[in-house]
């Protein structure tokens, strides 16, 4: 794939709603950190609907351990 087909295809999005975030992290004079990342409203929900239970879980967790002591 040529450099313009890659840069064009970075621009369209790939779903109508999608949201994406770039972000760069200095830390110090010589590190820095590069992200970007990508969803969809479905990936928003699917992400709410997996943490939901391990939040739960860990709470369940940390108030069981509270009552043996």
């Amino acid at each position: 794939m040529s450099a313009l087909q890659d840069e064009l295809s970075n621009d369209i999005p790939s779903h109508p709603e999608e949201m994406k975030s770039v972000f760069d992290l200095r830390v110090g004079k010589h590190v820095t950190l590069q992200g970007s990342a990508r969803i969809t409203p479905a990936g928003v929900i699917s992400t709410g609907i997996a943490v939901a239970p391990m939040t739960f879980a860990v709470g369940y967790m940390i108030s069981s351990v509270g009552r043996r002591r």
